[in-house]
């Protein structure tokens, strides 16, 4: 079986083409091997991961691709901002295209190869969608049944924070905070309380994000993940804070203009494309889609944890990405 490790900002994947298979996978040897490879601390494959991106043939004409998302706990998400940069650049190469769609859970999606961010940074746009602030899009429950949450307090969260909660289609809640805040440990203490399965706010969990202004169109962001926890960076998390940004904060982050958008893995590049009618509103999500290694191992081994006979081989792009972040 051959993977592809592959990172968006940091936040870091592995890569597996179904394709490659004369039998596809079940959906258990899916799970299981997204839960096995993806271990930190020495566990997993390598350093392990966020997550696998299963890559696969499109279910209909149109799209070059599709992809699936598995978290690290063997949850599914339905999108992913980071991942889709990283699967687009490899169905483009693949392909030999340039722009093209890539079927995801919740819609195909358009993408494109761009201009490199840095030398040695290939660079992809994606599109972020749809949107919707519809309590039922988020399963959200919360202050007497509110069909929206935008910039309101949870009191069950905290009396003094401000969230807005809206799905990209991940279901995001954002807020916007000071530095001391975003550096602190409250981000963790709500994110691990809104994703432990028991909660009654959001009871299917949550993506939490904090924000902060930095200035005119520039913005920082950091992201307790569902089934990730703290993660370097979100891509559907920074798309959602970018939108919210433009929504709450209209006189320094515009609409449809270049949003910088720093995260701790590194810096990507949003557009929002905001209308009258949210159901219409966009994001692009632009960033890097750095390939680390390419890895060789037994499927059977790496669905039983068995790491000894796997073989890695760098391709040299790390070096060129730290480089980029070095330059921030």
């Amino acid at each position: 079986m051959k993977l592809l490790k592959v990172h968006g900002s940091e936040n870091d994947f592995y890569m597996l083409d179904a394709t490659q298979f004369e039998q596809s996978l079940t959906e258990s040897q899916i799970k299981q091997l997204a839960v096995t490879i993806c271990k930190r601390n020495g566990a997993g494959l390598g350093d392990g991961a966020d997550g696998l991106l299963y890559v696969d043939k499109a279910d209909h004409l149109g799209p070059l691709g599709k992809m699936r998302v598995i978290n690290a706990d063997g949850s599914e998400a339905s999108m992913c901002g980071n991942g889709l940069r990283s699967v687009s650049r490899y169905l483009a190469e693949q392909n030999n295209e340039q722009s093209f769609t890539v079927e995801t859970m919740a819609a195909d999606l358009p993408v494109a190869k761009m201009t490199d961010l840095a030398a040695g940074v290939p660079t992809y746009r994606v599109q972020i969608a749809p949107v919707s602030f519809a309590a039922a899009a988020l399963k959200m429950h919360v202050n007497r049944e509110a069909q929206k949450l935008i910039d309101q307090t949870i009191e069950e969260l905290d009396s003094n924070l401000r969230f807005t909660a809206v799905a990209v289609p991940n279901p995001h809640l954002i807020a916007f905070v000071d530095e001391e805040t975003i550096k602190g440990d409250q981000l963790g203490e709500l994110g691990r309380y809104l994703n432990d399965g028991h909660n009654p706010i959001f009871p299917d969990g949550v993506n939490v994000s904090f924000v902060q202004i930095q200035g005119a169109n520039q913005i920082f962001v950091r992201t307790f993940e569902r089934g990730v926890g703290y993660t370097n960076a979100c891509g559907t998390g920074m798309s959602a804070a970018s939108l919210i940004s433009v929504l709450l904060h209209g006189d320094q982050i515009n609409n449809d203009v270049d949003i910088t958008v720093k995260n701790p893995g590194g810096m990507v590049m949003t557009h929002v494309h905001q209308f009258k009618d949210e159901s219409q509103d966009t994001i692009d999500l632009i960033g890097n889609a750095t390939f680390v290694r390419n890895v060789t191992i037994d499927l059977e081994d790496a669905l039983n944890g068995n790491f000894e006979q796997a073989q890695f081989t760098d391709t040299g792009e790390q070096t060129s990405y730290e480089k980029f972040v070095a330059s921030l």
